[in-house]
């Protein structure tokens, strides 16, 4: 499975209220919450690696 569907698995199971929490830090000391992050993601923008490599290093992509 690749990290965006590993992100997608993940942030579906996260709670609504969670959801605004910060998650990652990227680029320029920017937080992003999980809302943030699917947002980029979502968009396909060129954070997308960046955070995808840092939630997979902090262990919170699910592998299943």
């Amino acid at each position: 499975m690749d990290k965006k569907a590993q992100f997608y698995k993940t942030y579906g199971n996260i709670p609504l209220g969670l959801r605004d929490q910060i998650v990652v830090i990227v680029g320029n000391n920017e937080p992003l919450s999980w809302s943030a992050a699917k947002v980029e993601i979502d968009n396909d923008t060129d954070k997308v690696k960046e955070i995808l490599e840092k939630l997979s290093q902090l262990g919170l992509l699910k592998e299943d």
